[in-house]
């Protein structure tokens, strides 16, 4: 593998990542709603809402996250 390539590796694995770790977030809420039979704390929501768009900042720096930031902002 040519130094190319693997730095393609490493944006796809970013943005994979990020995709991940975007959805580990949302089951987080999902999960908190139900065992609380009611929406999570504010301050919590807060907090997801930012990791969320640090997540997408990082990946915008090697992706076109179009469809990360369209699915993201569904979530909500």
């Amino acid at each position: 593998m040519n130094a190319d390539e693997e730095r393609e590796l490493l944006h796809d694995l970013i943005w994979l990542n990020a995709v991940i770790a975007t959805e580990l977030i949302q089951i987080t809420e999902n999960v908190s709603s139900i065992l609380r039979q009611g929406p999570p704390p504010e301050s919590c929501l807060a907090d997801h809402n930012r990791l969320r768009k640090q997540a997408l900042e990082i990946v915008e720096k090697y992706r076109d996250a179009t469809a990360l930031r369209d699915h993201l902002l569904g979530h909500r």
